[in-house]
């Protein structure tokens, strides 16, 4: 029951998010090509080829609930097949084939290219040490800490290109931008911290390793979220 009910949380937060890119994105480039669709299809490939490393193959035993509410929940209500079908239908309809014909080419083809990169991305973040370095008495999770980061940049890059060009009051892109960020630094950290614990790393014992990884790795995404920002504002 508990998975059903994260599943259900995080389908509901990737659906919101999916409405608010794909929407931003046929602002930005208009209507007469599936754009904001194969926008949130490639961006949801990447990053469930990254995080599939990062979350399933490390086998978090406490994060099952975490890994379902982004893989199968946030993940799966972000992206959308059946929106691609259905606007390949219309566009074959209106007698636009050689638009549907290259919707088709690069839904596929760049979604599985997508999603081989973020499967090389996220292997070769644990290529050295299996993602931690140890030493006597502590450890450094730099590759799910990395993989934190990575995502963070990106969710900087795309909020940045669709706030300019979504019309949205200066007010509410603040409030979203600071919920965002909230929301992303809270549950990253939540994703490091469980993962330490799982390696034998007691609160009791271990507190101030965990506190300063857990302090360590939001600073290091507010600084690539913020790089990102400044990246998608030059686009």
């Amino acid at each position: 029951m508990n998975q059903l009910i994260v599943i259900a949380l995080g389908g509901a937060c990737g659906s919101v998010v999916r409405f608010l890119v794909s929407s931003g994105v046929y602002q930005w480039l208009g209507r007469g090509f599936p754009f904001g669709t194969l926008a949130v299809n490639v961006i949801g490939s990447f990053l469930i080829g990254l995080l599939a490393e990062a979350l399933i193959l490390q086998k978090v035993t406490f994060a099952l609930e975490y890994r379902a509410a982004i893989l199968v929940g946030f993940l799966g209500g972000f992206t959308t097949f059946s929106s691609f079908s259905l606007e390949t239908i219309y566009l074959i309809e209106q007698g636009a084939l050689s638009k549907a014909a290259i919707n088709i080419a690069l839904s596929v083809g760049a979604c599985l290219l997508a999603v081989w990169l973020g499967l090389l991305a996220g292997r070769s973040l644990y290529y050295y040490s299996a993602g931690m370095i140890h030493w006597q008495d502590g450890a450094f999770p730099y590759a799910i800490m990395l993989a934190n980061a990575l995502v963070a940049f990106l969710i900087g890059i795309v909020a940045a290109i669709l706030l300019q060009r979504v019309e949205i009051a200066v007010e509410y892109r603040a409030a979203m931008m600071v919920i965002m960020a909230g929301v992303f630094l809270t549950l990253s950290g939540l994703y490091v911290v469980l993962y330490l614990l799982e390696h034998g790393f007691a609160l009791e014992t271990h507190l101030n390793l965990i506190v300063g990884v857990f302090a360590g790795n939001g600073l290091l995404c507010l600084l690539l979220l913020w790089l990102g920002l400044s990246a998608g504002e030059r686009i």
